[in-house]
C-alpha cells in the first residue's frame, strides 16, 4: 500500500510537470513542495531516468522553489539561444539538456569533434554566468555490443563532455560524471532511430546549497 502510494504521488508530480496552463516557475514550486528526494528516486528508477529522478529530487518547493524556478527560466533561455542542436527541457527547479550523441562524437569514438567543441564552450559560458548550479553529466550508448564495452564508451563521452567545460573554467567540484552504458534507453533498440536516439549525453543543471539557501532567505 505505501509503495503504491508513493508511486500514485510521482504520477501526480509528472502530471503537474507537463501542465501547459502553469508557469514554469509555478511548477517549480508545485514539484518541489510534496516530493522530495523519496520520489525524485521513484521517479529515476521506474522511468529508467536517473537525470529527471535527480532533478525532482533535488528540489525545494513553495517560494523558495518558485525563486529557483526563475534562475532556471533565465539560464535556459540562454541555453536554447546559444547551443545549436542540443533539446532543452526546463523540469521543476532544474533543466535537462540533450545531446545526440552523433552531434558530439564519431561512432565509437569519445574525442568532442570541433563544431561540438564549440557547442560547449558557449554552454561552459552560461555556466559560468549562473554559478550556483550542480550539474550532473550522464553517458548513455545503444545496445549493440558488449555490455562492458558500452559502459565504458558512455563514461569516457561523459568525461570528454566534462573535460571540455573544465577547461573554460567550469569548477570541476560541481560536475557528477556518470556512465550508464545501455541501461538507460528512451527508445526501441530494435531499430536504427532508436538506437540512434539512444546514444547520447544527459545534463542536469540544479540549485547547489547555496541558492537554495538564498532562495528560503528571499522566500522569508
Amino acid at each position: 500500500m505505501k509503495t503504491r502510494s508513493i508511486l500514485m504521488i510521482a504520477i501526480l508530480v509528472l502530471g503537474l510537470a507537463g501542465c501547459a496552463s502553469m508557469s514554469r516557475q509555478e511548477k517549480g514550486a508545485v514539484i518541489g513542495a510534496g516530493s522530495g528526494a523519496v520520489i525524485g528516486g521513484v521517479i529515476g528508477n521506474q522511468a529508467g531516468n536517473t537525470v529527471l529522478g535527480a532533478i525532482i529530487g533535488a528540489a525545494v518547493g513553495g517560494a523558495a522553489g518558485a525563486y529557483i524556478g526563475n534562475y532556471m527560466d533565465k539560464q535556459a533561455a540562454e541555453i536554447e539561444k546559444d547551443l545549436a542542436g542540443a533539446r532543452v527541457e526546463r523540469i521543476g527547479e532544474g533543466i535537462k539538456i540533450t545531446f545526440d550523441s552523433g552531434l558530439l562524437f564519431d561512432v565509437n569514438k569519445f574525442d568532442v569533434k570541433p563544431a561540438s567543441r564549440e557547442n560547449l564552450v558557449n554552454l561552459a559560458v552560461i555556466l559560468n554566468k549562473y554559478p550556483d548550479t550542480l550539474i550532473l553529466i550522464e553517458g548513455h550508448t545503444d545496445s549493440t555490443g558488449p555490455d562492458d564495452y558500452n559502459m565504458t564508451l558512455s563514461q569516457n563521452r561523459a568525461n570528454a563532455v566534462a573535460a571540455v567545460l573544465a577547461g573554460q573554467q567550469v569548477d570541476a567540484t560541481r560536475f557528477t560524471v556518470i556512465g550508464y552504458g545501455e541501461g538507460q534507453p528512451l527508445y526501441d533498440n530494435e531499430t536504427v532511430e532508436g538506437r540512434q536516439g539512444n546514444r547520447r549525453v544527459d545534463i542536469a543543471i540544479m540549485a547547489n546549497d547555496k541558492l537554495k539557501k538564498v532562495a528560503k532567505d528571499q522566500a522569508g
